[in-house]
């Protein structure tokens, strides 16, 4: 039996994947009203093709408990966010989950790390939990998890994976789990490698859109149209420019690269560079907005509004999203009350000033910032009527009452 650790936008999707794939498995989760709801029979977040999965994993057998298990392999899927002040990661829910499966765990189980981590947190947080409950009979594996939300059931199928492992029979063993359902290539390497593999992923991305951002920058003052350069450019057979945009959102993507900027704060400088860039464009996008406002004859902030609030389109996603980032920043210049807020895909309340309708986010605005391209407004610049768009992501297509970056 499998125990998956934590179900939240990773441990959920990967138990609910296996078990309908045959392989027995108990979910956990400290959070109760969270499991209530999985046992209801309802998911906890929408995801094309969750649903179906959790009916097929129902069936299958799974189980959503408060408790940890005792079985053969453990999966921690557990947050792992880093502290903004020395960049360095939090451990903390990843220890926890750790120190109390090595309470229930029977001798001979395999401990899987799903969570990111930076290179040597195994070693230098996991590893200790063993040899302080005198566990050594429990093997250390790190499998980190590499899909996106918005695509995650596809991903989770087909997407390549890494295992790292000290025992190279266990990380077989760990790998023959994931190929239960996986059908991209399975590696298997050292923990360390597998811990630096995943980070290293992220900074990739991160970097390249930090690229495509201050070429956003420099074009604007240049009096170039940004898109035009990347369009030709990356005609170039060795050129693949990335499109700027108003921030980088999710969990991953500005989150993970600043583990290797805490743990090599004198050697990642090109990675704080550009986490530094990407980090500076929701500012960079109030301050496009009001100078749209300037030409446009905009003078009560009062009537701009912000359209989307996940960090990306057709997700209910919000973690470090853009706007977010941006209401902080407005918040902080003190440019007047928040502004309205809206987001089909977001049904809870994340922000006081956000609404719930389209019609009632509309009601009195001149100027949108359209933050999110999600696809009941992608292209279509009319579902905003004749009010000016800030447009940052480059969704709206061209018009006169479009403003690019």
């Amino acid at each position: 039996m499998v125990n998956v650790i934590g179900l939240g936008y990773i441990g959920l999707p990967t138990a609910l994947m296996m078990a309908s794939h045959g392989v027995e498995v108990t979910g956990t989760d400290y959070n109760k009203d969270l499991v209530a709801m999985l046992n209801a029979g309802r998911t906890t977040f929408k995801e094309e093709g969750l649903d179906g999965l959790f009916a097929d994993a129902v069936r299958a057998g799974i189980r959503f408990t408060t408790e940890y298990q005792k079985c053969d392999i453990y999966i921690v899927s557990v947050p792992t966010p880093y502290d903004k002040v020395d960049k360095k990661i939090d451990p903390s829910y990843v220890v926890a989950a750790c120190r109390t499966v090595l309470e229930v765990a029977p001798e001979g189980a395999v401990l899987v790390i799903e969570s990111t981590v930076s290179p040597n947190t195994i070693d230098r947080f996991v590893r200790p939990l063993l040899e302080e409950a005198n566990r050594q009979d429990v093997s250390l594996v790190h499998a980190p998890e590499r899909i996106i939300p918005g695509n995650m059931v596809y991903e989770l199928l087909h997407n390549n994976r890494t295992i790292g492992a000290d025992d190279p029979e266990v990380g077989e063993r760990v790998a023959k789990l994931y190929a239960s359902f996986c059908q991209g290539e399975i590696a298997i390497t050292d923990i360390r490698t597998a811990e630096m593999t995943k980070v290293v992923e992220n900074t990739y991305r991160a970097v390249n859109i930090a690229f495509a951002n201050e070429l956003a920058k420099v074009c604007r003052i240049g009096g170039m149209d940004v898109y035009e350069v990347i369009r030709i450019a990356n005609k170039h057979p060795r050129v693949n420019i990335l499109q700027p945009g108003p921030g980088v959102g999710g969990h991953c993507i500005p989150v993970d690269p600043w583990f290797l900027v805490g743990d090599y704060p004198e050697t990642a400088n090109f990675i704080r560079l550009a986490l530094q860039t990407n980090f500076s464009m929701p500012e960079y996008v109030l301050r496009r907005a009001h100078e749209a406002m300037e030409e446009h004859g905009i003078d009560d902030p009062s009537r701009v509004g912000i359209y989307g609030l996940t960090y990306k389109e057709d997700v209910d996603d919000v973690r470090e999203s853009p706007t977010l980032q941006l209401l902080e920043v407005q918040a902080e210049h003190l440019c007047g009350a928040p502004m309205r807020v809206y987001d089909p895909w977001v049904e809870r309340d994340e922000v006081p000033s956000q609404v719930h309708s389209m019609d009632e986010f509309l009601d009195g605005l001149d100027m949108v910032i359209v933050m999110v391209g999600h696809s009941e407004v992608k292209g279509k610049p009319e579902a905003f009527g004749d009010r000016i768009l800030i447009d940052p992501r480059n969704v709206m297509g061209n018009g006169a009452n479009v403003c690019k970056l």
